[in-house]
């Protein structure tokens, strides 16, 4: 598998600084750690270790991994493990994806009132599902369903959904 171009990592590398600087009234203290964290993720400022292939005698650095749960390379091989073993609790019958988001108007306030917001849109989008799913003219069915909470986008813009 190839590298993408550019990783988390890359940016926030060159705008990182830049960036805290000009959101710092916003950021809280564990989001900067965060953004320290990814940036330092897998280089020598971590530490390291030499890995040698004992069949051909290879030699190799290997630096050191941040362990931040938000960080996307140290999550990527528990995300695939956890993925698979969701995989093999699958039933063989068809799975439906359906997302709830929160308007754009009101990711502020998820942002200053997050227990009150995020419990509200579980209990909706549960209730949403459940009632739907029982009513004959769709399902007629109880059903069951996992609900993830994601707090932002593919843009790394605040965007609550479920």
């Amino acid at each position: 598998m190839s590298r993408p171009p550019f990783e988390v990592a890359d940016i926030i590398s060159i705008a990182g600084s830049r960036f805290r600087e000009r959101y710092a009234a916003f950021l809280t203290w564990p989001q900067v750690k965060v953004l320290e964290a990814i940036a330092r993720c897998r280089t020598a400022a971590l530490g390291g270790h030499r890995d040698l292939c004992s069949r051909c005698g290879h030699e190799a650095i290997s630096y050191n991994s941040c362990r931040n749960r938000h960080c996307p390379k140290c999550q990527s091989n528990a995300r695939d493990k956890w993925l698979a073993g969701r995989s093999q609790e699958l039933l063989p019958v068809n799975y439906v994806h359906v997302v709830f988001t929160i308007p754009h108007q009101l990711s502020w306030l998820a942002l200053q009132n997050k227990k009150v917001v995020y419990d509200l849109l579980f209990h909706a989008s549960a209730a949403t599902l459940l009632e739907v799913a029982a009513d004959p003219k769709h399902l007629g069915a109880e059903i069951g369903f996992l609900s993830v909470l994601h707090t932002w986008g593919q843009n790394l813009q605040q965007n609550p959904h479920s």
